[in-house]
């Protein structure tokens, strides 16, 4: 069962896995960048000024 799901996740990802090994390319900073913006939103729940909002998300990440 769990050997299964390793499997499953491999078939998945494996163009992933195989750009890794063959250019060392990594999604970190995709990843970095949305736990910041995961991170500046639980900050500020339950904005009502949208637009202040992407303001504010725009400065954080320039």
């Amino acid at each position: 069962l769990t050997f299964g799901r390793v499997a499953r996740s491999i078939q998945t990802h494996y163009l992933d896995i195989i750009n890794f090994f063959e250019r060392r390319a990594t999604n970190a900073a995709a990843e970095s960048f949305n736990a910041k913006i995961k991170a500046f939103r639980a900050q500020f729940r339950g904005v009502g000024d949208m637009p202040f909002f992407i303001f504010r998300l725009y400065k954080l990440t320039a």
